[in-house]
């Protein structure tokens, strides 16, 4: 009976604390709207869509790879570990967005509000966000960049 409650056990713990919800992930994929939604590991690659609110959502792990989701409102969302290679959010907000070692190499983040956002171990190498709102130097010192990151005014970034 122990060795069955082990075997248990040690499942649950691979299993995925809440799993991705594929009719919102397809409906993100076209382009909808969705606030609050899981979207956990979606790939949302190349996704075209202006405006769209993925408020409070759960992006965790998901492609946002060469997506253009400019004015999209991202505030309080989960956007741990994601991948947003060459991505346009000019205007987005991430306003208490958790951007925990997501990946926004080559971004165009013009006029993007970081209001309170957590950027820790965020690459921003090459990304354009010399426009962006709302980022202190203490949330920069916790990320990192390169060179080529435009920044606004006096502002720096950490090395890779």
């Amino acid at each position: 009976m122990r060795t069955l409650l082990f075997a248990a056990a040690l499942i649950s713990l691979a299993a995925p604390a809440a799993a991705q919800n594929a009719g919102q992930i397809a409906s993100a994929q076209r382009g909808a709207s969705c606030p609050g939604c899981n979207l956990f590991q979606a790939d949302l690659t190349g996704v075209e869509a202006r405006g769209r609110n993925f408020s409070g959502a759960r992006l965790r792990q998901a492609w946002l790879t060469a997506s253009v989701l400019n004015a999209a409102n991202f505030s309080r969302a989960d956007l741990r570990d994601v991948d947003a290679y060459g991505g346009v959010f000019s205007q987005a907000s991430f306003s208490g967005a958790n951007l925990t070692n997501s990946s926004w190499v080559g971004a165009y983040l013009e006029g993007a509000n970081f209001s309170g956002a957590d950027l820790t171990g965020a690459n921003f190498s090459g990304a354009q966000m010399r426009g962006a709102r709302g980022l202190t130097q203490r949330q920069l010192n916790a990320a990192c960049g390169d060179g080529s990151t435009e920044l606004p005014g006096s502002l720096s970034i950490p090395s890779c």
